[in-house]
């Protein structure tokens, strides 16, 4: 018996209205897998990220960018530490070892101004608040920076910094990277799910 309509074409068939060959279903599911794995590659781009910029080559403020990096690494998160200025500081092997702790201008030392201005109280107070960090069993500047390179924190040291304080490079700890401009930390920035300024 006869009808008038025609069977629909399917949705696959190649060229010539027949079935796909095997090599051109082979093609297109090498074409899907790649566009999986490319939107998966995105997904695990989009995980949490921190830029932190340090400023500040004292005692007192070399810890609280190395204890937010830690620990956020620990959370997960992509950390970049971008040091500029006397933050450059923290990230010499020589000079992290003797960051000072100023006496003036910090309301919560309990040493009044006026006192914190004679010659050789930075000293003083530097002593005290190295004893503290030892009586505490506070991890050192040159621990909390080892501790946060092995969970992938990156530390960066800013190139302008570098050239117009003249640092030596090789005077960093290993594994910070140097060479990096504030290009690269606005951008870090602006991918960034936290930014802080320290």
């Amino acid at each position: 018996m006869s009808t008038d309509t025609e069977p629909e074409a399917d949705a696959d068939a190649g060229p010539d209205g027949d079935a796909p060959s095997r090599a051109e279903l082979a093609a297109r599911v090498e074409e899907l897998e790649e566009q999986l794995a490319a939107a998966t590659a995105d997904d695990g781009e989009d995980g949490k990220k921190m830029a932190i910029i340090a400023t500040k080559g004292t005692l007192d403020m070399a810890y609280p960018p190395l204890i937010l990096a830690s620990t956020a690494a620990a959370f997960g998160y992509d950390v970049t530490v971008f040091h500029t200025f006397w933050g450059l500081d923290i990230l010499h092997e020589e000079r992290s070892k003797d960051l000072k702790l100023s006496s003036v201008g910090n309301p919560n030392m309990p040493v009044p101004n006026v006192v914190g201005a004679l010659p050789g109280m930075d000293r003083v107070t530097t002593k005290m608040m190295e004893r503290r960090i030892d009586d505490n069993d506070t991890a050192t500047i040159e621990e909390l920076i080892e501790t946060s390179l092995e969970m992938g924190v990156e530390f960066q040291a800013c190139q302008m910094t570098i050239e117009l304080m003249d640092y030596d490079e090789e005077n960093f700890f290993d594994g910070v990277r140097t060479g990096v401009g504030a290009a690269t930390a606005v951008q870090d920035m602006a991918e960034a799910d936290i930014q802080l300024l320290v």
